[in-house]
């Protein structure tokens, strides 16, 4: 089965992380790296009781890293790795402009 993250920016821009053969996080280290990610990029939660669900979480900080984090190797690779551990889904399409998360 194949293992990859999509993030879509907007129509014109997506990233694209290959993770065949990227050694696997567990999923407490996946959380973890998302919500130190989470706080480091001053992300704000999507619902307004303040509850943040991890696909939330996923979404939320793939946008707040924008074009610039995505673009960097090993910034994404880490992301792309803690996205399918966390959220438990060999393939992940994360699409900002439409604020969803599929898989």
């Amino acid at each position: 089965m194949r293992s990859e993250v999509t993030v879509t920016l907007s129509p014109e821009q997506e990233f694209r992380f290959d993770l065949e053969g990227a050694e696997p996080l567990t999923n407490e280290e996946a959380r973890r790296w998302l919500d130190a990610e989470f706080v480091r990029l001053d992300c704000e939660p999507l619902r307004p009781s303040g509850k943040v669900l991890l696909a939330d979480k996923v979404l939320v900080v793939a946008a707040n890293a924008g074009r610039t984090l995505l673009s960097d190797a090993a910034w994404s690779q880490q992301f792309a790795r803690a996205a399918r551990a966390a959220l438990e889904r060999e393939t992940v399409r994360i699409d900002i402009p439409s604020m969803a998360v599929t898989f």
